[in-house]
This record gives C-alpha cells, sequence and structure tokens, in this order.
C-alpha cells in the first residue's frame, strides 16, 4: 500500500512488564481498528507490516502485545515507532472532527486573516497535539511548533482548506524572532564587526 494513503493511529511509547508488552498512546476512538491490518514505521523507514495479538487497558493506557516481540528488550527496540493503518479501514468522520490526515496542507490564520503558514503536519510529543506550521517563504519560511488545544484553535473549514487559531501572546513573535536572529546575513555582519574592532 501507498505510504501516503496510511494514517498514524498511534505512537509506541516504552515496555509494559517484561513478557514484550507495550504501551501506546493512541490517537482513535476505538480499539476495533486494531483488529485490522496495521504497520509499524521506525523514523523515516519503510513501513512495515504487524499483527497484534492481543491488547488490554492498564489505567486508560492502551497495551498491546505484538506478534514476534517477546521480551522486554525486543519490546524496547520498538519505543517512538508509529502505528499505521491504511485510510480505507477507517470510518467516515464527523464533520466537526476531522482526521487529521485532513489537516495537512491547511492555511492557516488568525483571527484577523493574517495568514500565519501552512500546516505541515501533527504530531503528539507527550500526548499533546502539536502542529508544525511552516511560514510563508516571503517571511522566511521558519517552523512554527504551535500547541493544537481548543482554547488555541479557532475554525477548522475544510471545504474552505483554512483554520483560524488564536495562539498565546508572544509564541509568533518568539518564532519570527528566533528565525531572523539565525539569518546568515546577521551572521555576516556580527562577523565583519569583529574584524573591524
Amino acid at each position: 500500500m501507498p505510504a501516503s494513503s496510511l494514517v498514524v493511529l498511534g505512537r509506541l511509547t516504552k515496555p509494559h512488564g517484561v513478557k514484550g508488552d507495550i504501551r501506546v498512546d493512541y490517537y482513535a476512538d476505538s480499539a476495533e481498528l486494531l483488529d485490522k491490518p496495521l504497520m509499524l514505521r521506525a523514523g523515516r523507514f519503510a513501513p512495515r507490516p504487524v499483527r497484534i495479538r492481543e491488547w488490554h487497558l492498564w489505567k486508560d493506557q492502551l497495551i498491546l502485545s505484538i506478534e514476534g516481540c517477546n521480551d522486554r528488550s525486543a519490546a524496547e527496540r520498538l519505543r517512538g515507532q508509529e502505528l499505521l493503518i491504511d485510510a480505507s479501514f477507517l470510518p467516515e468522520a464527523e464533520e466537526d472532527e476531522p482526521y487529521l490526515r485532513d489537516l495537512i496542507g491547511l492555511s492557516v490564520r488568525l483571527e484577523d486573516g493574517t495568514p500565519v503558514g501552512e500546516l505541515e503536519d501533527v504530531d503528539f510529543p507527550a500526548g499533546q497535539e502539536m502542529w508544525s506550521i511552516r511560514a510563508p517563504e516571503k517571511d522566511g519560511g521558519y517552523e512554527i511548533l504551535f500547541p493544537a488545544v481548543p482554547e488555541f484553535v479557532r475554525d477548522i473549514d475544510l471545504s474552505a482548506g483554512t483554520a483560524v487559531i488564536a495562539p498565546p501572546e508572544g509564541l509568533l513573535e518568539l518564532y519570527r524572532d528566533g528565525a531572523s536572529s539565525d539569518s546568515p546575513d546577521d551572521g555576516l555582519e556580527e562577523e565583519s564587526s569583529s574584524r573591524k574592532a
């Protein structure tokens, strides 16, 4: 199956016990998807098929038993890998709850219409939904990491291809100022001025 049709269901976090079970940050609402054909992906390596032997919940945390993963060391080697499913197995999304894959490419704007950039990626470090937004090239094309919590995301309109955000005060300036201080021109000026001194 083409990589473009794969959707991230979750991320393997750390071993659970000594028999090869592993904890998962699971992004889907239903565990029924675990019965479908799944794949694992480590970083930028090609995804590979994986079979789930069984699963259970432990303190609201999903625990997987994966075929071929029989001890804690094997589970440790899977830490950080993504659990993937083909998009064709997903149920139809609700209108007000789009899938993460539908967000990629949205034009992100402020409430007053000011463009922020294009949404390039969605990740879940420490369980927090984080958007990677690429600022327009004319502004330097730097990356903005945006915490996509409900109070900061005002609207998502898939038909218009837009997302409206209200970032915390100073967040966008932090990335903009950081990008401008990293520009090659600034470095050249500092070098030339230090030579003069």
